[in-house]
């Protein structure tokens, strides 16, 4: 017999759904913040490139 207890408070398959959720709102969040700082001033947000000066 198996007890219900032990296997209503343990959901593995449960567990992983919510932390994969969780993970996915977090970077998507991170995703919205970059995407509007980029939207906010392009040039400073994308000088990871090293273009050379023309001065």
């Amino acid at each position: 017999m198996e007890d219900s207890s032990v296997s209503s408070s343990v959901d593995v398959d449960k567990g992983f759904a919510i932390a994969f959720v969780v993970l996915l709102f977090l970077f998507l969040i991170v995703m919205i913040f970059r995407c509007a700082k980029l939207v906010k001033n392009p040039y400073k947000a994308s000088s990871t490139t090293t273009e050379p000066s023309l001065s």
